[in-house]
């Protein structure tokens, strides 16, 4: 049986403008009817891929997302005294593994660029860089399909890789299916976007000239936010080539991810930097369910106080219809002083452990 870890969270944003629309204004929705602020699932994963409980606690076991393997690669081998055109070619024929390169525009040099995004583990990263020195000692490039076998993992230690999951469209035998799904966020009540005027001032303006050196506008919002989050706690031990103790660190990485990361969007201007004021952690074999329906009915009032009212309310319903949907939960409340983070990230590296 598969073993399911959940996170649902409440987070309190002020004014600004994390995640942007093609506008530059924040993204937005319409739940139950009601306009409400959002932020994208993409703009999530990133934010808990770049936070410090990732990059810190999982140092060694993060991928790459990059379109630029193959020029990496060539940049590597000049450095260390090979010449540029024989680097360049053993760096396309490896880089194909991941993508398709670019071709180079009419009269310029190769880019080296892929043409897709490709998300590269460090053990696929230390492959290619050992088949590349091969090369250049003069071995022979193998052919297409013994390449792919010599670089590309289907498991290994990646544990981003392993939780978001990865599209290879020309190598589909070796794509990872995401452990760890991330909903779109939104708020929990009313709430639209803002727009702010602003200028700005030149400091060497002379006193009779009149009017600023710049006008601007940008919008923001602010609000309660849900977020949910679900980990197939099996998937990722075998994405992580069996690898549980790993699995477990990613979990834990992933639980103060979720409390404490944010897009930084506009953070220059606006500081945001809030922390999860609520956030409940459940484990458990049973089909995952989301507790978004608490809030197709925009709360109101004391917006924080009333969001975990109806979080709390709506898991106590399905729990009677459809009996405990849990095995096992962890809660931190900020406002009531309940609970700490320190013991919901232990509570769900111990749920893979024991998965």
């Amino acid at each position: 049986m598969t073993t399911f870890i959940q996170f649902h969270l409440l987070t309190t944003y002020p004014p600004s403008n994390p995640n942007r629309d093609d506008q530059g204004r924040p993204k937005q929705a319409v739940v139950g009817g009601a306009p409400r602020l959002r932020m994208s699932s993409q703009s999530l994963k990133r934010a808990l891929r770049e936070s410090d409980p990732f990059r810190m606690g999982l140092a060694g076991h993060l991928g790459t997302r990059t379109k630029r393997l193959a020029r990496e690669l060539a940049d590597e081998m000049i450095a260390d005294g090979a010449a540029p055109e024989a680097a360049e070619a053993i760096a396309v024929g490896i880089g194909r593994v991941f993508s398709k390169i670019e071709a180079p525009k009419k009269g310029q040099p190769q880019g080296l660029v892929g043409t897709t995004l490709a998300f590269v583990s460090p053990e696929e990263w230390a492959l290619a860089r050992d088949l590349a020195a091969k090369a250049l000692a003069g071995e022979e490039m193998p052919k297409d399909k013994d390449l792919k076998k010599m670089v590309l993992r289907k498991a290994d230690g990646a544990v981003d890789v392993a939780m978001f999951g990865r599209m290879l469209a020309d190598d589909p035998e070796f794509n990872r299916e995401a452990a760890v799904q991330v909903a779109h966020a939104f708020t929990t009540h009313r709430a639209q976007a803002e727009e702010d005027y602003f200028t700005a001032v030149d400091d060497l303006n002379k006193r009779e000239d009149t009017g600023a050196g710049h006008l601007g506008e940008h919008g923001f919002g602010s609000g309660v936010y849900y977020l949910y989050a679900c980990l197939d706690a099996d998937l990722l031990i075998k994405n992580l080539a069996g690898d549980r103790e790993l699995a477990a660190r990613g979990a834990e990485a992933l639980a103060r991810a979720l409390a404490t990361a944010t897009p930084a969007g506009k953070q220059n201007s606006h500081a945001h930097h809030p922390l999860a004021s609520y956030m409940r952690a459940e484990a458990g074999p049973k089909q995952p369910r989301d507790l978004s329906g608490a809030f197709f009915r925009p709360v109101a009032g004391d917006l924080e106080a009333a969001s975990i009212a109806a979080l709390e309310e709506m898991a106590k319903r399905i729990d009677a219809a459809y009996g405990p949907m849990a095995e096992s939960a962890k809660i931190m409340n900020v406002t009531a002083g309940q609970g700490r983070l320190d013991d919901i990230a232990a509570f769900a590296a111990q749920a893979v452990r024991d998965a």
